[in-house]
């Protein structure tokens, strides 16, 4: 069984390797990747792997954007120090989420459940994982509860709930809540989509990431666009592209 190991952390990586080829000697690490774009370039000019251990935040981004840039076809199982993108790594090809520190047992565990699959699909069948009984095992992630800000020489929460949202401002994030306090903070946007609820924050566009509370009213627009106004005042214009109209109207419809 070849294996690919997407982990920025070099030590990490020889520890996982080792403890993957003292479960299963028979596998072969082909390769050991630190970044986004290296993944991406390996599986786009090689020969796919059996199997992909993937961390998920990489030294360049998440690791989410490798999906986007190539189809991925093996299983992934996800390793990471973060319990906030179960959901995300279910969409992913992902058949275990494993939360570092991990165990020799983990690894053997995630492996005897690929081997499990692999025993149940015929060879017709796509190999997926059992989405119900992993969301019950895990439990459907909440959302982050709140932010870390500083401000005025101190440092302070802000309850995600009390943000009617974020926004890009001079290639920097910044929050706005429900009373029209601002603040600026550290991680880029693509990052706290992925930390907060779907179900409650859409992301507009390039620019912003809306809670559903925020929400006013919507309109059409030229070009079969939308024109979302917000209950609390943003700089610019808020319009929805064409081609999001319909993931919007359910998300507002549906959440």
């Amino acid at each position: 069984m070849n294996i690919l190991i997407i982990e920025d952390e070099i030590k990490t990586a020889k520890s996982l390797a080792q403890i993957i080829t003292s479960i299963r000697p028979e596998a072969k690490i082909v390769a050991t990747i630190q970044s986004v774009e290296r993944a991406v370039l390996y599986l786009s000019e090689n020969t796919q792997p059996d199997l992909i251990f993937m961390d998920i935040q990489l030294s360049d981004g998440l690791c989410f954007q490798i999906f986007e840039s190539v189809k991925v076809v093996p299983p992934v199982i996800f390793c990471t120090a973060y319990d906030n993108y179960a959901i995300e790594a279910f969409k992913a090809n992902g058949i275990d989420y494993l939360l570092k520190p991990f165990k020799k047992e983990h690894i053997e565990s995630a492996l005897d459940k690929l081997s499990n699959l692999r025993s149940y699909f015929s060879a017709e069948k796509p190999l997926v994982p059992d989405l119900e009984l992993l969301l019950k095992k895990l439990g459907e992630p909440d959302g982050k509860k709140s932010f870390l800000v500083f401000n005025k020489n101190k440092y302070m929460t802000v309850k995600t709930e009390s943000i009617a949202f974020f926004y890009i401002h001079n290639e920097s994030t910044c929050i706005v809540t429900f009373d029209q306090h601002e603040y600026s903070i550290s991680q880029p946007l693509e990052e706290i989509q992925n930390i907060v609820q779907s179900s409650q924050f859409y992301r507009l566009n390039r620019q912003y990431l809306i809670n559903f509370e925020a929400v006013k009213e919507v309109e059409h627009y030229f070009s079969r666009k939308l024109f979302v106004k917000l209950t609390v005042p943003t700089a610019e214009k808020l319009l929805l592209g064409k081609e999001k109209v319909s993931s919007f109207l359910n998300w507002l419809e549906n959440r």
